[in-house]
């Protein structure tokens, strides 16, 4: 049996300076406040160039701007593509990254995830002036991984100062505990700065304080409770505040900055801070000890709970490496990844696209959740998807295809705004097939199958009549106009890419087999796409980016993005691929790709496929490559670039080969850990984990 007490607390992230790279996160899956070196967001801009940025979101916290010129979907132009058998179907298409078009962009900005406010500590010199981070010694702050806290230990104007952080695990609250004798100096007190909406990367404009209100609607100066009503033109949300003792002010320069001054009768104070979107009502406000009682059973329930892997009797020398990136994706998933609705890439830290979500990227973000025997966190996000439904079926519809067609990339209304690639993408198609199956694995009842029959069929509905019969050759082909997941293809010539077959397949099998757990017949038109299939694109012995690409390698026109080539035998089942072809095709994206072009889930990608055709060395050393987007920083994130220092489908996808690697799948070797090397270099010791499909 594994301590899983040891095996977590071995892996809490210690930090001992200011680092743009080490800010910390708490969060409960529908919010997140991510900190610096002092426990709050003190010092932002030290992080803001580049680093993981001090953020506080949240999963219903949006904001839209003015629309002065009435810019909607229903009046944005379409574009006519002609598909394979020569209908047109019209698209928004915009090619916004190298032509300004102010609807386009509007429609992409809007709505954009929304930075709630800024918290942090004020401290100031007897003279009266702020001090900078630089002045701010002894820094030692853990984040207790087990507990689902922060501590955090520094010096500053001659005094010790400790800080205790902590968030509700049901509740979108902060609680912050401190002791300093700078309290009774009256040198430390608590700032809370509220911004203006932004689709950049921090959520926040702090430029432009005339465009947003901030009322207090309850509480008074020298009262320990204050209410807050946030209005951004169209847009609401509340922020309530409770501190043991002292008074709030509002600042004399900033109508959106309050100053909490604790009263200088002791050394110590608390401090709790919920946002909403809705009125806190006066009972509803715990106090820092409940938040704190709260957040140990809830972590100390996770990590008790759920699958655990531990590495600790390996000999090769990067086992505790490998490990630590374990440890830290589960906190980092579960706090970031596993709300009421999918997972922007960079989760509750900062936006990317305008804070929206990309549903081909949930699979990464997700799936590990039910393989780690954490179904509920999946499940959580599928009710989102029963949510737009009409507007899926409005899409298939207007496109004159049957049942749903999920979008890419979309905010919680679920409309996709015009693009140049995103509406010809198709691989997140199956995906709620994929997810389903994975729920009905861990809880197979007739329930279950009723709860999700609707998303499964009307998902396989549309793959079925997006396939297009080619009477010449007597196939079913999967575009034009289509986008692989590699996504550097002419989508409009572009067809039969090796992940989308491959998909295609599994998720038409998955829904007959969901028709017939039900006691319903197979559907007719689903098996003749599933006979009569196109098979996967190859050339000169090796699956290539798509049947009208066969220079994939010959002349390195395809060696970069996404190598998902190998996907269908590695994160699929590949029921359609050969696995000496597959063999041959990883080894020339090892000789050819070009890694700097890469993203952080193609190398947990890569490891399945190696895993898969018992590559065990190699699957280990490709999750542990040193490749640039295959970084993980000391807080655990998966380091991508300055503008995406976050990727969460890195952490995600991770998560998802080793619990494959670990627990094996289906009809794969008998074998304990038959995805690691079998030479007695690793010993694996995983318990909670399911097989993968």
């Amino acid at each position: 049996m594994i301590d899983r007490y040891a095996l977590v607390k071995r892996h809490n992230p210690v930090i001992e300076r200011f680092d743009k790279y080490s800010s910390l996160t708490l969060g409960n899956g529908e919010f997140a406040m991510t900190v610096d070196a002092t426990g709050l967001q003190t010092f932002p801009e030290v992080y803001a160039d580049g680093g993981v940025p001090l953020g506080t979101m949240s999963n219903w916290g949006w904001h839209t701007g003015p629309n002065v010129n009435d810019y909607t979907m229903e009046n944005f132009p379409l574009t006519y593509l002609e598909t394979f058998n020569g209908r047109k179907i019209g698209f928004p298409y915009s090619d916004w990254l190298n032509k300004k078009d102010p609807h386009a962009e509007w429609l992409r900005n809007n709505p954009h995830r929304l930075h709630l406010g800024m918290l942090k500590f004020r401290f100031l010199s007897t003279d009266g002036s702020a001090v900078s981070h630089e002045e701010i010694t002894n820094i030692h702050q853990t984040l207790d991984l087990w507990t689902g806290s922060i501590e955090s230990h520094f010096r500053v104007l001659g005094q010790d100062v400790f800080v205790h952080t902590v968030c509700h695990p049901h509740v979108d609250l902060i609680g912050v505990h401190c002791e300093s004798d700078l309290i009774r100096l009256g040198q430390l007190a608590i700032e809370l700065h509220f911004p203006y909406g932004s689709p950049f990367t921090s959520g926040a404009d702090w430029n432009h304080p005339e465009s947003h209100e901030t009322r207090v609607i309850q509480g008074k100066s020298n009262h320990p409770r204050t209410d807050f009503e946030r209005v951004l033109d169209e847009d609401r949300y509340y922020v309530s505040t409770h501190m043991s003792d002292g008074q709030m002010k509002q600042s004399n320069r900033d109508c959106h900055k309050f100053v909490f001054l604790p009263t200088q009768s002791n050394s110590a104070m608390e401090f709790v801070c919920r946002f909403s979107p809705s009125p806190t009502a006066a009972d509803d406000l715990p106090d820092f000890a409940t938040v704190q009682n709260k957040a140990e059973e809830h972590w100390k329930l996770f990590w008790e709970s759920g699958g655990a892997v531990d590495l600790s009797d390996s000999t090769d020398v990067r086992a505790s490496e490998l490990e630590r990136r374990i440890v830290l994706s589960q906190y980092l998933t579960a706090v970031n990844s596993s709300g009421s609705v999918p997972p922007q890439e960079s989760g509750l830290i900062h936006n990317s696209w305008a804070g929206k979500f990309h549903l081909e990227m949930h699979w990464w973000h997700a799936v590990h959740f039910a393989l780690w025997n954490r179904p509920e966190l999946l499940e959580k996000s599928m009710t989102w998807y029963k949510r737009i439904l009409p507007q899926a079926r409005q899409v298939a519809h207007k496109q004159g295809y049957d049942g749903v067609r999920w979008p890419k990339c979309v905010a919680t209304d679920g409309v996709n705004a015009p693009c140049y690639i995103e509406h010809f993408l198709i691989w997140q198609q199956p995906h709620p097939i994929y997810y389903a199956e994975l729920l009905y694995r861990t809880n197979p009842t007739r329930e279950l199958l009723q709860q999700y029959q609707e998303i499964v069929f009307e998902s396989a509905s549309f793959m079925a009549s997006f396939a297009a019969w080619d009477e010449k050759r007597k196939r079913y082909v999967l575009g034009p106009p289509l986008a692989p997941a590699q996504e550097i293809y002419d989508h409009t010539i572009t067809m039969n890419s090796p992940l989308e077959l491959t998909y295609w397949e599994f998720g038409l099998e998955t829904a007959q087999s969901w028709r017939q757990r039900l006691g319903l017949p197979r559907d007719k038109k689903w098996d003749a796409v599933l006979r009569n299939l196109s098979p996967l694109p190859t050339y000169d012995g090796v699956y290539v980016g798509s049947e009208v690409h066969p220079d994939t390698f010959t002349d390195k026109v395809g060696v970069k993005d996404h190598p998902t080539m190998v996907a269908p035998l590695g994160m699929l089942p590949g029921e359609n691929a050969d696995a000496e072809t597959m063999r041959k095709t990883l080894q020339k994206v090892l000789d050819e790709w070009n890694w700097d072009h890469t993203w952080g889930w193609d190398y947990p990608m890569l490891a399945m496929t190696a895993a898969r055709l018992g590559e065990g060395h190699l699957a280990v050393d490709l999750l542990l490559i040193e490749r640039g987007k295959n970084r993980y920083l000391p807080n655990g994130h998966n380091f991508q670039h300055g503008g995406l220092p976050v990727y969460l489908p890195g952490n995600g996808g991770l998560l998802t080969a080793v619990a494959m690697m670990a627990s094996g799948w289906d009809n794969g070797p008998e074998s304990s850990a038959p995805g690691f090397p079998q030479d007695g270099t690793w010993k694996i010791r995983y318990e909670g984990l399911s097989r993968m499909p």
